[in-house]
């Protein structure tokens, strides 16, 4: 029999009448990566909140290196060298790097004094391992969110662990980043720890991953080596049907310009992160989804804040919706002109995670709901239930707290509460970003559906095969400045990366 450093057998867990996991079954060995795949609502998180000690199993079994073991609590899971890297960090914004990677674990001296020299010390070595110079005093309210996910790494790699679960690690992260991470995980391969590898980027997978389990309705589907499988068999498997095309087609008449932007230039407030722009012109036309290219930092969502009003002080240019110039001095006035912006950050900017569904589509609007100081319920109840219908969110009720939602429900919301603005444009920046296969090719048809209905949409996308695959046309940024304007008949990942990457030229669309 082949020797498994974790295996875990048929492991089932109900939350009421809900079965979240119906024997399912998983199995690592010493030294390789796992991919876990499937789609949001497959079970893969519950499978490894059990492994973790977050959650106890109705029934089933985990065995560690042969012997079978009951895991109670992630402190429990931790000292038997199993440890979850969350999507969702786990750290204390007001303290150091040093403090957070031995959160819980603080050095002390037998007397109970901490030994902040020692901790320090212990933290560089576990930042080496990850090729990362940085003082370990710094606050992690003072990094960006890649470099908070750094940390939440180093943590792990402070544990020794054999068992490391990586649940999402790059969302986050740049593409030099990314790269850094995968370099360490080969490290850590070396040194004969197992690796499951949650992620919804297909090329991620083929890149690092040994093999590749797959999870469907929380159920165990299969394994496949990594070398002898490719992108249709794992969506097909993750779906359960044929994936023939990714994509959807779709037959759109594109009519007149809507939105016109004319040397737009954004100089960045004292402090900021942002990336400046610098003459940025493009023109987008009803029925068109245009899309917007660029690596990680090339200034695409500085366009779209931009347009919007965000930083109105800060920005030049002129901006046309209808040949008529528009006076955007803040969001409310974007709305106002029939511009709707939907944010990358979903959970951080784009959603009240606490309220209900209903509550988040009506956001921007109490203004129209209210009458003489009452809001009117039955109004938005009803268009809670009509536009929750209109873009098919699997939801009992408005009344359901929208955090409680799938990433791919959570983005039909967000585009439900801009579609009920009636805009003439739609901003969407990776719309797509950190759903799983099922849910995107909804949010596809979707995109099709307004395009078809007359509107204007622009799409900012990291993905270049998405960029390809939903937008009539592309124009490209790097470094603040419009390098590229390509048709979908041109369009290739190579040509658009190019583009992407090109710091000198700069294009007229």
């Amino acid at each position: 029999m082949e020797s498994y450093l974790l295996e875990m057998k048929e492991i089932s867990k109900s939350f009421g009448a809900v079965k979240a996991l119906k024997k399912a079954s998983l199995n690592l060995k010493s030294g390789e990566v796992l991919a876990l795949m499937g789609e949001n609502g497959a079970g893969k998180s519950t499978l490894m909140n059990v492994l973790s000690g977050s959650l106890h199993p109705d029934e089933g079994e985990i065995l560690l290196e042969g012997v079978q073991r009951e895991i109670k609590n992630p402190i429990q899971a931790r000292s038997l060298g199993i440890v979850k890297i969350h999507q969702e960090l786990q750290i204390v914004p007001e303290l150091d790097i040093a403090e957070n990677i031995f959160l819980g674990r603080w050095q002390t001296a037998g007397i109970g004094f901490v030994q902040k020299k020692k901790m320090h010390d212990m933290a560089k070595e576990c930042l080496k391992m990850l090729e990362w110079e940085i003082d370990t005093k710094t606050k992690l309210k003072d990094l960006r969110i890649g470099e908070q996910q750094l940390v939440e790494i180093a943590k792990a790699i402070s544990c020794d662990a054999k068992i490391i679960v990586m649940d999402e690690p790059t969302s986050a992260l740049s593409e030099p980043e990314a790269e850094k991470l995968f370099h360490v995980i080969e490290k850590l391969k070396k040194k004969g720890c197992g690796i499951i590898y949650i992620t919804h980027r297909m090329e991620e997978v083929f890149k690092i991953s040994d093999r590749l389990s797959v999870m469907r309705d929380g159920e165990y589907i299969g394994t496949k080596e990594a070398g002898e499988t490719n992108n249709e068999e794992i969506i097909a498997m993750m779906v359960g049907r044929s994936v023939e095309d990714q994509y959807p087609k779709r037959n759109v008449e594109i009519g007149d310009v809507v939105l016109e932007v004319k040397n737009l230039s954004f100089t960045p407030p004292k402090g900021s992160f942002k990336r400046s722009l610098k003459d940025i012109s493009f023109k987008v036309r009803s029925g068109e989804v245009l899309g917007i290219a660029g690596l990680a930092g090339a200034g695409r969502s500085e366009v779209f804040e931009s347009i919007v009003g965000k930083y109105a002080t800060c920005t030049t240019g002129e901006i046309l919706m209808d040949g008529k110039a528009l006076q955007i001095r803040s969001p409310k006035d974007a709305i106002a002109a029939g511009i709707s912006f939907a944010t990358e950050d979903r959970k951080g900017t784009g959603l009240v995670l606490g309220r209900s569904i209903g509550d988040n589509i009506s956001l921007p609007l109490y203004d129209r709901y209210a009458s003489f100081g009452f809001m009117r319920d039955g109004k938005q109840k009803k268009d809670w239930i009509e536009y929750m219908k209109k873009l098919r969110v699997k939801a009992k009720s408005p009344a359901v707290a929208v955090g409680s939602l799938s990433g791919g429900n959570q983005q039909k919301v967000i585009l439900a509460r801009w579609l009920l603005t009636k805009p003439k444009v739609l901003l969407l920046d990776e719309p797509t970003r950190g759903i799983d296969v099922g849910a995107k090719e909804e949010i596809y048809l979707l995109i099709n559906e307004l395009a078809a209905s007359g509107l204007a949409v622009v799409v900012i996308s990291s993905e270049l095969p998405e960029v390809i695959g939903i937008c009539d046309r592309i124009i490209t940024l790097c470094e603040g400045r419009l390098t590229g304007e390509i048709s979908k008949e041109e369009a290739t990942q190579e040509i658009l990366l190019a583009a992407a990457t090109n710091r000198k030229e700069v294009v007229e669309a």
